[in-house]
């Protein structure tokens, strides 16, 4: 009998800005890159840097160390909300057209690119 894996549903998506709350860069904000909800993850624009070691592949790709952003356990971070200048939580508000929206749930107010 196969097992079927089921993505949870995150409210964090691309282009929000996030505060991350636990770990080696807590407290630090960034833009999301990237969501990647089967694991569970998301990429933050310059946190969690690690560096990588590539080699040369051909004649014009150089080979070095190369600093890039790893991915993030998606719930060591949190939604920053500007008009509280503070990691939120969100909430969803379903209108009258059924039209689904995020909010800020400590000051009530809409969030971002919705």
């Amino acid at each position: 009998m196969a097992t079927t894996r089921h993505t949870a549903k995150y409210r964090i998506r691309k282009n929000d800005m996030v505060m991350v709350v636990t770990g080696r860069d807590r407290g630090k904000t960034g833009k999301v890159l990237r969501v990647m909800p089967e694991e569970g993850r998301v990429v933050v624009e310059r946190l969690n840097v690690v560096k990588r070691h590539s080699k040369p592949r051909g004649p014009q790709s150089q080979g070095g160390i190369i600093e890039k952003e790893a991915p993030i356990q998606i719930s060591n971070v949190m939604i920053f909300c500007d008009r509280c200048n503070a990691p939120v939580r969100a909430g969803i508000k379903i209108d009258a057209d059924h039209a689904h929206t995020r909010f800020c749930r400590r000051c009530n107010e809409g969030l971002g690119n919705d």
